[in-house]
């Protein structure tokens, strides 16, 4: 999926579980950081132009481990351990991410290193894609006016 679909659905989520929350702003910043993380292993990603992470992209390829829930609670375990406070911000950004690419007809090898994909019929950048795009733009819409008007 593009980066602008992940951050949508990303931006619902935080919408969703921002009132039990008790560092709101780390969180939003963090889940929003971490939806561009996966894809730091494709010179063609927003993440991934960047010339530093050349090195990384020599080492692993896209939709390898990088986008894999073992890498996932790999990280999330460290970042309990050393940062709790961000923790769940950086789980829910990478896995609705990888959650959202698992859909794709690319799919995602979700336990990496093992070989079983897990993939559906959306292609990048399709009708599908944007219509679920359209869909969690309106409903971060929604809830953001449900947010701020305070229904909560």
């Amino acid at each position: 999926m593009l980066i602008r679909t992940h951050l949508s659905i990303t931006l619902f989520f935080i919408l969703v579980f921002i009132s039990v929350v008790e560092y709101k702003f780390a969180f939003v910043l963090v889940a929003l950081l971490a939806t561009f993380i996966p894809d730091a292993d494709s010179k063609f990603s927003t993440l991934g132009k960047n010339k530093s992470l050349r090195i990384l992209q020599f080492f692993v390829r896209h939709r390898g481990m990088m986008h894999s829930f073992s890498f996932l609670l790999l990280i999330t375990f460290l970042l309990v351990l050393f940062f709790p406070i961000i923790s769940l911000g950086f789980f829910l950004g990478y896995g609705l991410h990888l959650l959202a690419d698992s859909f794709t007809v690319r799919g995602i090898r979700p336990f990496y290193p093992l070989k079983k994909k897990s993939s559906w019929k959306i292609r990048t950048g399709g009708r599908s894609e944007v219509i679920i795009l359209v869909c969690f733009i309106i409903g971060d819409l929604g809830l953001l006016m449900w947010r701020i008007l305070g229904v909560v």
